[in-house]
């Protein structure tokens, strides 16, 4: 599992002398040694084991905590199997303690805080996984440890490490110092900051997100929890890309519709291309706009061709008998494009002179009906002898 942290001291870095404080001058040594990969290092090492009733410490300088709440603590370290030192009393130990204190600015001396817990506080005892006897050191077996502890809340500026020998044979090869933090991600279609975890290793720590460039929110609040690891857990809520935009490179980010595409609604959903006899005039399109000369209907999807005006009807036969008219006709040549022509039936009333033609009186029936014909045929009703021959038709389409 990989860990997002920030680093705030690393003694494996240092290029001189790490000059931390140490008390009393007999305990504690800082020496030059070799990490697992031989290279050079500066180490802190302590073996009083003869002697009983030790208490030997080792201060770090001042560290910031730079907004951290809780404090992680990285420690590589050798230490002496007891049993393998020879007329050692039972004063040997193979453990050693972890100390913190806060302070808001750089105020240690040699004496203050006092070598005691309290003020310091004790973190843990420290015990090694492994030790190494004498046939190991003669034959240059390093077995270092690795332990991490942490601690927290921390509110001052800074504060101090302290390690408390109490009778071991052991060396502090490495100490880290760092905090876990979430990194700036974008998730669910929106981006969530750097946020740094909590006071505690169970503590879950709110984040707000804001939507991507051209995103909209639909659920909201928009927020992820970064939890004591620095992992991203619980996503609340979801942006999308709104109208005119799609979402790529795994939503996060909202890429505007090219030229001759569009997409008509906010939502996951990608861009279209232009139905047939479209248009766009710019990126970023919702809509597609007919060219010259075609239309679209009010009921029509956005997706659909543009469509134009049907040709005439074909073939149009008649049938007269005294009262009646019977209407039928072929389909247009030309649809226009459409599937939904329907027909209109205009009847007209002309006299033998040149005056104008009126329209039919209400005793005219049209069978099936008048206007919105979708069959080619309709059968008209109770008409006068004159009117038996102007009847007129037109077709359009809804």
């Amino acid at each position: 599992m990989h860990f997002f942290s920030d680093v705030l001291m690393d003694s494996t870095t240092a290029t001189a002398e790490l000059g931390w404080m140490i008390y009393p001058s007999v305990g504690w040594e800082e020496v030059s040694g070799y990490d697992e990969n031989m290279s050079t290092i500066r180490t802190y090492q302590v073996c009083n084991v003869f002697n009983g009733n030790q208490n030997n410490w080792v201060r770090t300088k001042y560290i910031q905590r730079r907004g951290a709440q809780r404090i992680h603590v990285e420690m590589k370290f050798s230490v002496r199997d007891c049993s393998s030192i020879p007329n050692v009393t039972g004063s040997c130990k193979e453990t050693f303690n972890l100390y913190y204190f806060e302070a808001d600015k750089d105020e240690a001396t040699k004496v203050y805080p006092p070598w005691m817990e309290n003020p310091w506080i004790k973190v843990d005892t420290i015990a090694a996984d492994e030790s190494f006897s004498q046939v190991d050191l003669g034959g240059r077996v390093m077995k270092i440890n690795t332990e991490i502890r942490s601690f927290g809340p921390v509110s001052r500026r800074g504060f101090y490490l302290a390690f408390q020998d109490y009778g071991a044979c052991m060396s502090l090869i490495a100490v880290k110092v760092f905090y876990r933090k979430c990194p700036r991600v974008i998730r669910n279609g929106a981006i969530f900051e750097e946020t740094l975890s909590g006071a505690e290793s169970t503590s879950l720590v709110s984040a707000r997100g804001s939507c991507v460039p051209n995103g909209e929110e639909v659920d909201v609040p928009i927020k992820l929890y970064c939890n004591g690891d620095g992992e991203w857990l619980v996503p609340i809520g979801r942006c999308v890309c709104k109208a005119g935009y799609e979402s790529v490179d795994n939503e996060t980010m909202c890429r505007a519709c090219p030229s001759g595409s569009f997409k008509a609604s906010q939502g996951d959903q990608q861009c279209l291309q232009c139905p047939i006899n479209s248009r766009t005039t710019n990126e970023g399109a919702t809509n597609c706009v007919c060219r010259s000369g075609y239309y679209h209907a009010d009921s029509d999807p956005l997706q659909m061709p543009c469509t134009t005006v049907p040709s005439a009807p074909q073939r149009v036969i008649s049938s007269v008998n005294e009262t009646s008219l019977r209407l039928e006709w072929d389909p247009p040549k030309d649809s226009g494009g459409r599937e939904d022509v329907v027909y209109n039936i205009i009847c007209k009333s002309c006299g033998s002179g040149r005056g104008a033609c009126t329209r039919c009186g209400d005793n005219v029936q049209f069978v099936p009906r008048q206007l919105g014909l979708t069959d080619p045929r309709v059968h008209i009703r109770i008409l006068n002898a004159s009117q038996k021959e102007p009847v007129q038709k037109e077709h359009n389409s809804v």
